[in-house]
């Protein structure tokens, strides 16, 4: 099979197609057909092995995987002799992660319980946009923000993968919404469920007289500092990755020591139950991707390179055909 390989940190040209072994399903596991994957902001700090404390998992000196791509969704070519709910044909979709990657190839062999079926009605390109995303946003809003109905929540880089998927969960936990994003980007953002947008080149949220009861950080270019200053007492500041993640572990106990507002980072963890969750939302029209650009498998080292420059507009999609 056609795989997509890198065998030393660097940039996106150590990437290389080539030929490598058909993966052959264990007793548990499913062999997938890949049809479509999915880019993330995941695929290129592991490819560059920054910041240097993802070493420490992914390994030291060269990766630990080989071939990249967190989301897939495909159609099932195999199974093992132990797996009961899925056959050959079935359509499905999964965040791999957790069990050593894959994505940027045509197959791969996961643990049945990793996959869930395809949403009904979505395209294998709309499905492999949604695992890790949503279920990033999903759990920062949910588990880490405590989000409640009529809430307002503000939404930083809500044109991004995560931050287009948090509008749409925000708004279907009844929050009101509100959406920080470039300019180019504000009628997108508007049409996903914003209730208010703020073109951050004109208006500095930080600086303004309102305040939010929960902020989803999916842009991290600013100081918890600054944050901290438009939440409401008892509100939530809650970061997705990004370059101040290091900061946040370190002086977020302490800030939020310092008044009745709380501020936390997260790292999101694959689970196949709110993978459904997601499913659901989406089946009942809830939530729906937006996709920015297309590429195939031999051009994964350019979308990858294009995700790193950080201006998507929602997802990088990978399709096989």
């Amino acid at each position: 099979m056609k795989a997509v390989i890198f065998q030393k940190y660097g940039s996106p040209d150590v990437m290389k197609l080539r030929e490598v072994q058909k993966p052959v399903p264990g007793d548990d596991e499913v062999l997938v057909k890949i049809n479509a994957t999915c880019v993330n902001a995941g695929d290129w700090h592991l490819l560059r092995g920054k910041p240097f404390p993802v070493r420490l998992f992914f390994g030291f000196t060269k990766p630990k995987f080989q071939i990249l791509g967190a989301d897939i969704a495909g159609t099932v070519e195999a199974v093992g002799a132990s797996v009961r709910e899925f056959g050959s044909g079935d359509e499905v979709f999964a965040n791999v992660s957790e069990c050593g990657f894959g994505g940027f190839a045509e197959y791969v062999a996961v643990p049945e319980n990793t996959l869930v079926a395809k949403p009904a009605g979505m395209t294998f390109e709309e499905a492999a946009a949604v695992p890790q995303a949503a279920v990033t946003a999903l759990q920062g809003l949910r588990d880490f923000g405590k989000i409640q109905a009529g809430q307002s929540v503000l939404i930083n880089g809500a044109s991004g993968g995560v931050g287009t998927f948090a509008v749409q969960i925000a708004r279907s936990f009844g929050a009101e919404v509100t959406g920080v994003c470039s300019s180019r980007n504000v009628e997108m953002v508007r049409s996903i469920g914003a209730d208010h947008v703020i073109d951050y080149t004109k208006e500095d949220f930080t600086k303004g007289e309102l305040r939010y009861d929960l902020i989803l950080d999916a842009a991290a270019f600013r100081s918890m500092f600054d944050y901290r200053r438009a939440l409401n007492p008892g509100g939530i500041y809650v970061l997705v990755g990004g370059d101040r993640f290091f900061e946040t572990i370190l002086l977020g106990p302490l800030v939020s020591l310092l008044g009745k507002r709380k501020m936390v980072n997260m790292l999101h963890k694959p689970t196949r139950e709110d993978l459904i969750v997601l499913k659901e939302l989406v089946e009942a029209g809830k939530v729906k991707p937006v996709i920015d650009r297309q590429y195939t498998l031999s051009e994964v080292p350019e979308a990858v390179r294009y995700q790193e420059e950080g201006h998507t507009q929602g997802k990088v999609v990978i399709t096989m055909n």
